[in-house]
């Protein structure tokens, strides 16, 4: 019994690193690649599907991004790391030491956050569990954790107890990420990380987005923020000119960021 839940486990691990790796598989490869049942391997995914580490559609397993889902956290973070890194280089010139920031579930304002102790000391304010564990032993930056609903797939919290806390606040800068950007509005998925993300431009007194240029004419569901609601933007070097233009009509600064040569 214990060598069929360990095969169970790795074969799921397995089929885990497969999706995350390509994005989208379709289920009659899975089904090929590991040599077992059509059954058993819809039980994986559907365990895997529970898990938030990647949903089902059509004949296919995907760990990307839809109008309707998010992408699981471990495919963002392995998703076009250069740019968050050139974009959280350029994001560092918005913080001095003793600000306060906010952050929410964005992988690019991960990449930001580990280059905030060379501002210290900094007030950190975030919903977002992969921050909180990056930072929480730096003894120079003050760490404010956002509690509420744990969202599995996204590594965040929200909800009443996240909004009632971001109430209270008041902060410098707010670096706000987006999933998808059209037209002149910042979308994403969910519902429930909108009301956060609106709640942190509440709270902050410069808002600062910061999105690659993948973002950059994709829809999703849910309207966050309308252009003229930011102080700034920061994207890379990649984003389309049209959106860049619009930016600034709305009287966004903006700031291209360039990789490191």
């Amino acid at each position: 019994m214990e060598n069929s839940r360990t095969s169970r486990e790795e074969r799921q691990a397995a089929i885990t690193e497969l999706v995350l790796s390509q994005g989208t598989v379709k289920i009659d490869q899975i089904v090929s690649q590991f040599g077992v049942s059509r059954m058993t391997i819809h039980r994986d995914l559907e365990t895997l599907e529970q898990r938030g580490i990647l949903r089902r559609s059509h004949g296919t397993a995907s760990a990307l991004a839809s109008s309707f889902f998010e992408s699981n956290i471990e495919f963002r973070l392995r998703q076009n790391t250069a740019d968050k890194q050139a974009i959280a280089r350029a994001a560092l010139e918005f913080v001095e030491s003793g600000t306060s920031v906010l952050l929410d579930d964005s992988t690019t304002g991960l990449a930001l956050a580990r280059l905030l102790p060379t501002k210290s000391p900094i007030t950190l304010i975030t919903n977002f569990q992969r921050v909180i564990n990056e930072l929480s032993h730096r003894p120079e930056i003050s760490l404010i954790s956002l509690g509420g609903e744990f969202l599995q797939a996204v590594d965040a919290f929200c909800g009443a107890v996240t909004l009632s806390g971001l109430q209270s606040l008041s902060a410098d800068v707010y670096f706000l990420s987006a999933s998808a950007i059209n037209g002149s509005t910042c979308y994403h998925q969910n519902s429930d990380l909108v009301l956060v993300k609106q709640a942190m431009l509440a709270a902050a007194r410069k808002r600062v987005l910061i999105a690659d240029h993948t973002k950059f004419g994709r829809q999703a569901l849910y309207a966050v923020a309308e252009f003229d609601q930011l102080d700034a933007a920061i994207v890379n070097d990649g984003t389309p000119r049209n959106f860049i233009e619009a930016l600034e009509r709305a009287g966004v600064e903006v700031r291209i960021a360039h990789h490191a040569r």
